[in-house]
């Protein structure tokens, strides 16, 4: 499979990802979120809440349209702003002692980031 293919289903993966648990902050109250297995979110307001859907909605939105519109470059620019806040996730998971399976998907997350922001930028970029 040439590689540009696995990273436009990379790309996609993360976006659905992303997308999903971005919809979820900005639709649901704290109370809701955290019923739905995401204890950490007791600990933030509900301002935090939706500032972080934003910012997982973009993400997902920056990793699969800027090629289409001649942007290219966006992509692993959010790619790395992604696993940036996958960074951020990982502490809190971390100090919440939340290992399995929180920590550990989010290291698949940031690990996943990582790839496509590095083809993205080499030997893969558009």
């Amino acid at each position: 499979m040439d590689a540009n293919v696995w990273l436009w289903i990379l790309a996609g993966f993360l976006a659905l990802i992303f997308l999903g648990t971005g919809i979820l902050k900005l639709t649901r109250t704290r109370d809701e979120i955290v019923e739905q297995g995401l204890a950490w979110a007791e600990d933030y307001p509900e301002s935090t809440l939706r500032w972080l859907g934003w910012a997982e909605v973009l993400g997902a939105v920056g990793v699969v349209l800027p090629p289409s519109v001649g942007l290219g470059i966006v992509v692993p620019v959010t790619a790395v702003a992604l696993g940036l806040l996958m960074v951020g996730a990982l502490v809190v998971h971390v100090r919440r002692r939340e290992l399995l399976p929180d920590a550990l998907r989010t290291l698949a997350l940031i690990a996943m980031c990582a790839v496509l922001a590095g083809y993205r930028f080499g030997p893969e970029a558009f």
